[in-house]
């Protein structure tokens, strides 16, 4: 874990929010969805409060609306499966427009828009704000078994090393006059996604052997040891302690 992978949710700054050591603000993160999922699904102000809540940390880490909203696409499986939930669910019936729904299924949809998406921004606003490395640093200092950590590490440096070599492949397809274009053309893929394969299992005996030469036995040296103080660690759970704050009201009126 010791050089850096940049990703594309990341967005570079130098906000309070990007400065909070990564252990904290996953901590922060992880309370936080906690919350909104105790939350009881008829308390729809409070639903408003937490997106609130959530601008407040986006406009604190300068991440713009458009990027958010972009980077929230990703939930829009989630989103037809709770459009379906109103017609496909049983018990009493409602009519909407013309059309007959289950007032369960409008209440099953809502649960899963509004949590979902709240869970999907803190994520977003998450992966925004800090670099894969330093989510790996802070999952570490979380006390993750250390295993659980190297997979991840590994799985986000051989993403990087199987995507560069699809690019290379796909450049030396290109330049050979290949473009892929029907099903007449499945077979050269096809091809290819062996040899990808087959390239991608050679070159990981070779790391794993380079790594065993070099004194690897099960375990990763900790190369940075990234610490909190209480000052940032109050910081990093105001946002699940207001959040915690609404839950209860959401409860108790």
């Amino acid at each position: 874990m010791g050089a850096g992978h940049a990703h594309k949710l990341y967005r570079h700054g130098h906000s309070p929010v990007h400065g909070l050591p990564p252990h904290t603000k996953l901590a922060a993160v992880f309370c936080f969805v906690i919350v909104v999922v105790s939350t009881p699904r008829e308390a729809m102000w409070a639903f408003a409060l937490y997106a609130v809540l959530l601008a407040a940390v986006a406009y604190a880490a300068r991440i713009p609306a458009a990027f958010l909203l972009k980077r929230l696409l990703i939930e829009i499986p989630f989103v037809a499966f709770a459009v379906l939930m109103p017609f496909v669910a049983r018990g009493e019936r409602v009519d909407v427009l013309g059309m007959s729904l289950s007032v369960n299924g409008l209440w099953g949809a809502w649960n899963v828009l509004a949590k979902g998406t709240l869970g999907v921004a803190a994520s977003v606003l998450l992966a925004s704000t800090t670099e894969l490395r330093e989510l790996l640093l802070g999952l570490q200092r979380l006390k993750l078994p250390p295993l659980l950590v190297q997979i991840a590490s590994f799985m986000i440096r051989y993403g990087d090393v199987i995507t560069d070599e699809m690019r290379r492949m796909r450049i030396a397809r290109e330049s050979r006059g290949f473009e892929a274009s029907g099903v007449k053309h499945w077979g050269v893929l096809a091809k290819s996604a062996g040899a990808l394969f087959i390239r991608s299992y050679e070159r990981g005996e070779r790391v794993h052997l380079a790594m065993v030469s070099r004194g690897y036995a099960g375990s990763m040296p900790v190369i940075d040891d990234v610490s909190a103080s209480r000052t940032q660690w109050s910081y990093a759970l105001t946002l699940p302690c207001a959040a915690l704050v609404v839950c209860l009201l959401g409860w108790i009126l």
